[in-house]
């Protein structure tokens, strides 16, 4: 089987536009949630947003493409072509065999609300013939293989907040077996319509005991936390066959060398209580990057903010690495930028492979009042220098679906 390595990273997050203005805000805890302002927030429960307030789609794409293309597709665009940049590809690799797995919870719901809205008020004869191409959850991937000319596998993945790990996964395997030579893989999301903030508040996930102080409201395995915190934004990686990647003198950030995926097969919305699920995924990813439980020195956790997923995540971790998980550092970067759903498991994965790359691994931030049930090192409050050789970030959604990936520091 091929080594995968990754070799190009771009981000657009609540916290600042692109992988170092990302990087810089994470590790230095700055929290990206404030007051929520994409939507009328007068009839949601919840207040507060992680929005990604300082993207451009006119500058980024320029106006007449951002137009055509709903927010979450906008978002994976801009970040797939600052991976594409940073990995040096465009002219080391044939594009017929490359490919694209980009991941969506929702897909794009605002533009099909919004041409729902048209109908409404102006007619049908108003509704935009772009409402189709983007309100699919697919664009994103149709439209990163069309902008750089990418022929090899394309397709989406969409197993709610799990999803960016199962395209980061899949696209890991196509490589492994000799299907593909790279890849772009991510997910990208906006979910903003008061719709869905007022569904998930129904299902008393959001947080909604901060309005008042929203840069406090994300707190994953904190005993005041009460929900999650909206976010948006997307991360996209390049995967690269690493003897290609090499030839051609490419930047290796780190090697990907394990993924694993499981069902809770227990509830459509709440994890396995004991998270044995979860823990099922987590033992998979090892086995498959072929490294023990006492390799893995941080793990960047799924972590939400809900007071059943943080709980049965920490057990989770517990039962996938036994005496082990007492050394394992473990932060939630959701903690400064919200939950992203179907880009979550894409930028926490760029945030795990930094880790590793430059020794410093990003805190949990608003941990003042430790969760009892929630007994890990939570890398509280403020970075962490240190050295560690592998790292695992998780990544879990609706349905019960669980998936993880594993990343390794380079080596020869």
């Amino acid at each position: 089987m091929q080594r995968v390595v990754v070799t190009g990273l771009g981000a657009v997050t609540p916290v600042g536009v692109g992988v170092k203005a990302y990087w810089d805000a994470i590790t230095a805890g700055q929290s990206g949630v404030g007051p929520l302002t994409l939507v009328d927030p007068e009839p949601v429960p919840s207040k507060v947003a992680a929005e990604c307030l300082e993207f451009d789609p006119a500058a980024s794409l320029g106006p007449k493409e951002a137009k055509r293309l709903d927010r979450s597709t906008q978002f994976a665009l801009t970040a797939a072509r600052e991976a594409w940049d940073d990995s040096a590809i465009e002219d080391g690799v044939d594009k017929d065999e490359t490919g694209v797995v980009f991941a969506t919870g929702i897909g794009g719901i605002s533009s099909l609300l919004a041409s729902d809205a048209v109908m409404r008020t102006k007619g049908p004869n108003r509704v935009s013939p772009f409402t189709v191409p983007q309100l699919m959850p697919n664009a994103a991937a149709g439209q990163i293989a069309m902008k750089f000319g990418l022929r090899g596998p394309n397709f989406c993945t969409t197993t709610a907040c799990a999803a960016s790990n199962h395209a980061i996964g899949l696209a890991f395997q196509a490589i492994r077996h000799g299907e593909a030579t790279a890849m772009i893989a991510g997910g990208s999301e906006s979910a903003f319509v008061q719709v869905a903030l007022i569904a998930f508040a129904q299902m008393t996930a959001l947080a909604t005991k901060f309005n008042e102080t929203p840069w406090e409201a994300s707190r994953p395995f904190d005993s005041l936390r009460n929900g999650f915190v909206m976010g948006e934004g997307a991360g996209a990686l390049i995967l690269e066959e690493r003897e290609h990647a090499l030839a051609r003198g490419a930047p290796v950030h780190a090697e990907l060398v394990g993924f694993g995926q499981s069902a809770d097969a227990f509830h459509v919305t709440a994890p396995s209580e004991d998270g044995s699920g979860a823990a099922l995924a987590m033992r998979r990813a090892l086995r498959s990057a072929d490294l023990a439980p006492e390799a893995v020195g941080y793990v960047n956790a799924h972590g939400t903010s809900t007071p059943a997923g943080d709980v049965s995540e920490t057990k989770a971790i517990r039962l996938a690495f036994g005496d082990h998980a007492d050394n394992l550092a473990v932060s939630s970067t959701k903690s400064m930028i919200g939950h992203l759903f179907g880009a979550a498991g894409a930028v926490e994965g760029i945030a795990t492979i930094l880790a590793l790359r430059d020794g410093i691994l990003p805190p949990t931030i608003n941990q003042t009042d430790p969760d009892p049930a929630c007994d890990l090192d939570y890398v509280p409050n403020q970075a962490r220098k240190a050295e560690v050789d592998a790292a695992m970030s998780n990544g879990f959604g609706f349905g019960g679906h669980n998936a993880v990936v594993v990343f390794r520091r380079h080596q020869a």
